[in-house]
């Protein structure tokens, strides 16, 4: 996070523990700074005519700067279902989709289809967008379409020009959004949760978050240990890799997931026509990325570099039959005919969700570098490490390194006004789950989160694919299930295997081309 000085650490630590335990409404403002947001009645209403009337949003408002709670504010959108029945309400279950930058408001009406009939039982559903995202007073760089594109390879002749693209849109976001951007943090999503809780008349709140929202969950735990009751984290971030090394790590899991894809493609030569040895497959696609960097490939309507095929590349063999089906279908494009002439597409925007609520056309990437580069204080800022980095990596991980650990825009984000990134020191019950061939957080990951959150349990779905495990009949879903209805975590760290016809769910549908927009989503946490 940016730097904040020592005395707003301080009062922000010790304001972020007044936010009561009770309904709002049982201290006074002498006793607690926050009063006037706990003591907040919501104005439940249809979200949207498109959905059930027991789908109900509510907008509320949370200091923009815990250490200033009467200064500037910003709005919440929260959501409820209230699924529970009352002889068995345990409380809510606080869900998030993931990011940063991902919209929430919608989660309960959409797993309230994929979550067990027991945990609805036993808890009403709510999700929220966090600040800065979707409805919660969004955020926005005044980005085009091309700068939101961060798919930027190093090429010693572009450095330049890449770094002049980093530079750009850190001073854009400052320019929009000024002082806001140092208040846009994890840590300060994790306060507003528990004015949520508050708001709510909640003592504790349960937790289901994915990816990013695995980070953001842990970091409630630590800062509101006492309100913390269930939570499952699924396909977990490393909280010692905050943000620069969830980054990287993308390369470093890619290198065993395309060595494990080659060996199953070969093993179907007379399926993909791809290569009948691993050593032949991964030749095929060595030469399909030189035949691109000489002539782009075209497929679909858009014209591939040979840069363009290694990132696109990168999570489509974490699922190994759409990784294969990707590559043949590139292949043949490649011997059918060259790429017409002409100017490249532009990168497209991804498509806004919440049922087409408006929310700034780069609000998505906006609010992913903001908490990606406020979150930690741990970006170098001299664009020459980025550099070295980059060259060493792409030696070390030819297929993505130097995507990973080149130039971005957090070298040049103003660290003024924020605070350092979450110690991990509090011991809470959590369940961390974990695919073994997760693209976007890695098996590495889900360890080091499982390592830092102590009191943790982790269950690892052998051979499992895609990102995003609850709810996918998952062969970890009857612990999770088990662990919201009863409380009881297993006695040990387990390993499962889910039957193959089950596991393709949640995965990277499309290896080729990755979309280039948004970060938090597209290629995101």
């Amino acid at each position: 996070m940016r730097n904040r000085p020592l005395t707003h650490v301080l009062a922000a630590s010790t304001l972020a523990a007044l936010v009561p335990a009770l309904a709002p409404g049982t201290a006074s403002a002498a006793e607690n700074p926050l009063e006037q947001y706990v003591k907040q009645r919501p104005a439940w209403h249809r979200c949207h005519s498109e959905t059930p009337a027991s789908f109900q949003c509510a907008t509320i408002k949370v200091p923009l700067d815990y250490s200033r709670p009467d200064g500037k504010k910003v709005s919440l959108a929260i959501s409820r279902m209230k699924t529970s029945t009352a002889a068995e309400r345990r409380g809510v279950l606080l869900l998030n989709p993931g990011g940063p930058g991902g919209s929430g408001i919608d989660m309960p009406f959409t797993s309230s289809g994929e979550l067990p009939a027991s945990v609805k039982k036993k808890y009403d559903l709510v999700g929220f967008d966090p600040r800065g995202v979707g409805q919660s007073s969004p955020v926005t760089c005044g980005l085009t379409a091309t700068e939101e594109n961060w798919q930027r390879p190093y090429r010693a002749d572009k450095l330049a020009k890449d770094v002049k693209w980093a530079r750009t849109v850190a001073k854009k976001c400052d320019t929009k959004q000024g002082d806001r951007l140092s208040h846009i943090t994890t840590r300060n999503t994790a306060r507003d949760m528990d004015v949520i809780r508050a708001v709510l008349g909640e003592k504790k709140i349960s937790y289901l978050g994915y990816s990013y929202g695995t980070y953001l969950g842990a970091v409630y735990t630590q800062l509101f240990p006492q309100h913390a009751d269930r939570f499952v984290l699924d396909s977990a971030v490393d909280p010692a890799r905050i943000w620069r090394g969830m980054i990287q790590v993308w390369a470093e899991g890619a290198e065993p997931a395309f060595k494990r894809w080659s060996e199953w493609t070969a093993q179907r030569h007379s399926t993909y026509k791809l290569g009948k040895t691993p050593k032949a497959v991964r030749k095929t696609f060595w030469d399909l990325v030189a035949q691109a960097d000489r002539k782009p490939i075209e497929l679909d309507g858009q014209k591939l570099t040979g840069d363009d095929i290694r990132a696109g590349s990168r999570a489509g063999f974490f699922t190994v039959r759409e990784g294969a089906e990707g590559i043949a279908k590139l292949k043949k494009a490649a011997d059918r005919a060259p790429a017409r002439t002409g100017e490249p597409k532009a990168p497209s925007r991804p498509t806004q969700p919440t049922f087409g609520r408006a929310a700034p056309d780069d609000n998505g990437t906006a609010a992913f570098w903001s908490v990606v580069c406020a979150d930690t204080r741990e970006w170098p800022r001299d664009p020459e490490q980025y550099r070295s980095d980059a060259v060493r990596d792409k030696a070390k991980y030819p297929l993505y390194g130097d995507f990973g650990s080149t130039i971005k825009p957090c070298a040049f984000w103003k660290k003024e006004g924020s605070e350092p990134a979450t110690t991990f020191n509090t011991k809470v019950d959590t369940l961390v789950l974990q695919n073994e061939w997760d693209s976007q957080t890695p098996l590495t990951s889900g360890r080091g989160m499982h390592r830092a959150l102590k009191g943790s349990r982790m269950v690892t779905v052998a051979g499992g694919e895609g990102h995003g495990i609850y709810g996918s009949k998952s062969c970890a879903d009857k612990t999770a299930t088990s662990y919201l209805t009863t409380g009881r975590l297993p006695a040990e760290d387990l390993t499962c295997r889910t039957p193959a016809s089950q596991r393709e769910r949640g995965a990277t549908k499309l290896p080729l081309p990755t979309p280039p927009g948004l970060p938090g989503m597209a290629d995101g946490f």
